[in-house]
């Protein structure tokens, strides 16, 4: 895909979502904003990032995305159940075991992710360096 491509796609992208700026706030009459509200939550990514090797069970997760809470990552992997992202397996052994992995649509969302894994840590120096420099001059404005 060439550079031009590329462009024309975020473009055409960017037209699609405006199409829908206007609509009520109605998630289901907004399929971008219905789909970016799970990936956009703080654990999403990380949590199928960590299911990208291979199925997990629900301890091996919690260990792999750091200072996660044992709530919030069942309320993260509910979610992502939900939505058909992960597949969560019961077995029949005592206790039962549980394992969770990516669905076939879980895995194909990984590539978007990774572009946008990938402009963030790129960009990272840049961020931070601007956020020093707001909060610099925010504390500048805030002085009497």
């Amino acid at each position: 895909m060439t550079r031009a491509h590329q462009g024309n796609l975020a473009a055409d992208v960017l037209d699609r979502m405006s199409a829908h700026a206007g609509a009520p706030d109605d998630r289901e009459l907004c399929p971008v904003r219905d789909v970016l509200d799970r990936v956009g939550q703080k654990w999403t990514i990380l949590v199928m990032v960590a299911l990208h090797a291979g199925p997990r069970r629900f301890s091996a997760l919690h260990r792999a995305v750091a200072d996660i809470s044992k709530r919030m990552l069942t309320r993260t992997l509910r979610d992502l159940e939900r939505d058909g992202l992960i597949l969560r397996t019961v077995y029949p052994t005592k206790p039962p075991a549980v394992d969770y992995t990516l669905t076939p649509l879980g895995r194909s969302s990984l590539e978007a992710m990774a572009t946008l894994i990938g402009w963030a840590e790129g960009h990272h120096d840049e961020i931070r360096q601007a956020r020093r420099a707001f909060d610099a001059a925010l504390s500048q404005e805030t002085r009497p």
